[in-house]
């Protein structure tokens, strides 16, 4: 009896502890990974871009590293734009519903 009480104990916990760390995380701040950097979404809406640069290859709401250019904001598939009169290393911008918004260089990517 004490034998099968332990197992099960040992089950429960297991199952609390896998439950707790596959939950979806929230990240402290929404963003964008380009190039290398991490864009940090601001507030600030643009009226005039340039080029586009990119888009986005994934969108992931689970914290993690991913590759390439994602984003825990963005969907697949959205674009990204050079602001004009900004060098991409202080800023970009995204489309976002009909407008553009700017998203502020935060630093290579896994620095921090």
């Amino acid at each position: 009896m004490k034998v099968k009480s332990f197992v099960f104990s040992i089950c429960i916990f297991s199952f609390i502890l896998v439950a707790g760390c596959s939950s979806s995380a929230d990240w402290n701040s929404r963003f964008v990974v380009w190039n290398g950097y991490l864009y940090d979404v601001s507030e600030e809406y643009i009226t005039e871009t340039d080029d586009e640069i990119g888009r986005v290859t994934k969108y992931s709401d689970k914290e993690g590293t991913y590759s390439g250019t994602y984003s825990n904001k963005y969907k697949k598939g959205t674009k990204l734009y050079s602001i004009k009169g900004v060098h991409t290393d202080e800023a970009i911008a995204v489309e976002e519903d009909g407008k553009y918004r700017k998203l502020i260089n935060n630093g290579k990517y896994g620095e921090k």
